[in-house]
Formats: structure tokens, C-alpha cells, sequence
């Protein structure tokens, strides 16, 4: 994915030179075509292609956290509790 965004932003610096050297064409205008046939596009296709990658790294961050949650202490002693429960005789 990464060398179709490369080589469209090239394209889109071309595309952004001609119109910088045409004798009609303007600096500001070079930019307008590159902002709009190159970055606008090209960040949309990146953050749409990494949604997938995006989604794993959330579940695997879920699934660790509900990991470290579930597990017992790691020093080997039990979690202290400041007050002892009470006990209700019938």
C-alpha cells in the first residue's frame, strides 16, 4: 500500500510542476492541485487501508487488559483488604 501512496504523490508533484511552469499557471495553484489531487486522497486511502490493522491492535490491547485484569496478584500474595468482611451470624 505503501508504494501506490508513493508513487500517486509523485504523480500529484508532477501534475503540481506543469501546472507551476505553465505559462498560465501559478505557484498557488501548484499547491491547490497538489493538496487536492495528492495529500487529501492519499490520507484517506492510507487511514481507510489501516483500519483493519487499527481494529487489531484495539483487540489485542482488549484482550491484554482484560488478561492482566483477570490475573491474581503477581507478587504471589493475596490483594490486601484494609477491613475484614463481616460476618452475619443467623
Amino acid at each position: 500500500m505503501h508504494l501506490v501512496i508513493i508513487a500517486w504523490l509523485y504523480v500529484a508533484v508532477m501534475m503540481a510542476v506543469a501546472e507551476a511552469t505553465n505559462t498560465n499557471g501559478t505557484v498557488l495553484g501548484a499547491i491547490i492541485t497538489f493538496v487536492l489531487y495528492g495529500l487529501v486522497p492519499m490520507a484517506l486511502v492510507a487511514y481507510l487501508g489501516g483500519t483493519p490493522a487499527r481494529r487489531r491492535r484495539q483487540r489485542a490491547r482488549e484482550a491484554a487488559r482484560q488478561a492482566a485484569s483477570a490475573a491474581p496478584d503477581q507478587g504471589g500474595e493475596a490483594p490486601a483488604n484494609p477491613v475484614a468482611p463481616i460476618r452475619e451470624e443467623p
